[in-house]
C-alpha cells in the first residue's frame, strides 16, 4: 500500500513540475502560399513558418487572408516555428484600418457565421470572409 502511494507521490509531483510554455506574440505579414506551410514576414524581414490547431489551419491556409498584417499569439516549437493558441482563444487577429480584426466567415443566405473557412453547415454555399471587430463578437 504504501509503495502504491509513493508512486502516486512522485508521479503527482512529476505532472506539477510539467510547466505550460511561455506564451508569446509574433506580428508581421502573412504569407499564403499554395502548397506552402503559411509564414508570417516580420518587420526583420524574418520568416517563421505557423501552425495551429486544425481551424487555424484552415483559415491560416485560405488565401483572402494573404498579405494582411497579423498578430499571432502561441509559443515556439522550434527555431522559425511558431504554434498558435488554439482559435477559441482568440490568438490569431488581423489588422485592418489601423484596428485589431477577428477572421470569421458568414453565410449570407443562412446569416450564420463561422470561425474557419469552407461550405456553411446549412446551404452549403462558401462562406464570405468576414472581419469583425474583437468587440463584435459575442
Amino acid at each position: 500500500m504504501r509503495v502504491c502511494l509513493c508512486w502516486l507521490a512522485l508521479a503527482a509531483l512529476s505532472l506539477s513540475g510539467a510547466t505550460p510554455p511561455k506564451s508569446e506574440t509574433v506580428r508581421g505579414k502573412l504569407v499564403v502560399g499554395s502548397g506552402e506551410a503559411p509564414v508570417v514576414e516580420t518587420a526583420e524581414h524574418q520568416r517563421i513558418a505557423l501552425d495551429g490547431d486544425a481551424p487555424t489551419r484552415k483559415v491560416l491556409h485560405d488565401p483572402r487572408v494573404n498579405g494582411f498584417e497579423v498578430s499571432a499569439r502561441g509559443h515556439f516549437t522550434a527555431p522559425g516555428k511558431f504554434l498558435i493558441d488554439p482559435l477559441h482563444t482568440r490568438a490569431l487577429v488581423v489588422m485592418d484600418g489601423g484596428k485589431p480584426k477577428m477572421i470569421t466567415y458568414w453565410c449570407d443566405v443562412c446569416s450564420i457565421r463561422a470561425y474557419a473557412p469552407g461550405p456553411c453547415v446549412c446551404c452549403q454555399k462558401d462562406t464570405d470572409l468576414d472581419l469583425r471587430d474583437l468587440d463584435d463578437i459575442r
